[in-house]
């Protein structure tokens, strides 16, 4: 990634944390979006409204352990959520390593989580597009198990799509608090701890 000088926007975030999923109503609760439902409830917790639009997306800052953080979920559907997290990356100039994203991984089991601190896309569309446009792979991420196709006939496109049933909702809400204390430790640099603590 490259970053422009910019004397009149200085950085002013330590990390920027972003969720990915699908907007829309239709997209509400679907495997697709367990990082959306992930930040939605960091958010909360550390009292951060995400809802102002810029970058495509829907932002929110505030304080996480101390650190000033940026909080943001692409409004660019799944695909393409690489635009958005470049063009708030180069405005704030915050790099790689600083950018956490939460995502979906369909080779997990439903509320298991997987912590990296860099690698690859996984086959994942999303996380494809972010390593296009950020034109790097080191920066943290954090997987969110949602299950794996219920037979190989299956439709991938239909599946991440598809509803958590309600003993799955359970099991996403309980990972998505594991994945606010791996936020929070990653954010004052513990991702070893991060990773011991909450890696399935």
């Amino acid at each position: 990634m490259i970053f422009r000088k910019n004397k009149d926007f200085p950085s002013n975030f330590d990390y920027m944390i972003v969720g990915l999923g699908n907007p829309g109503k239709q997209y509400e609760s679907t495997r697709h979006n367990a990082g959306f439902i992930c930040l939605d409830l960091l958010a909360e917790k550390h009292s951060i409204s995400v809802k102002k639009l810029k970058f495509r997306s829907l932002m929110g800052e505030g304080r996480i352990e101390g650190k000033r953080c940026l909080l943001l979920k692409p409004q660019t559907l799944m695909n393409l959520s690489g635009e958005a997290v470049r063009d708030a990356a180069e405005f704030y100039k915050i790099p790689p390593e600083n950018i956490i994203v939460i995502y979906d991984d369909i080779s997990l089991e439903p509320g298991k989580l997987r912590i990296r601190r860099k690698g690859s896309d996984g086959g994942h569309n999303g996380m494809k597009n972010i390593l296009y446009h950020i034109k790097s792979d080191n920066f943290p991420r954090i997987k969110v198990g949602v299950g794996a196709k219920p037979n190989p006939e299956y439709d991938l496109a239909d599946w991440v799509l598809s509803r958590f049933s309600a003993s799955e909702a359970k099991l996403i809400k309980e990972a998505a608090e594991k994945v606010i204390g791996s936020v929070e430790y990653m954010v004052c640099g513990n991702i070893d701890k991060a990773m011991s603590d909450y890696n399935s």
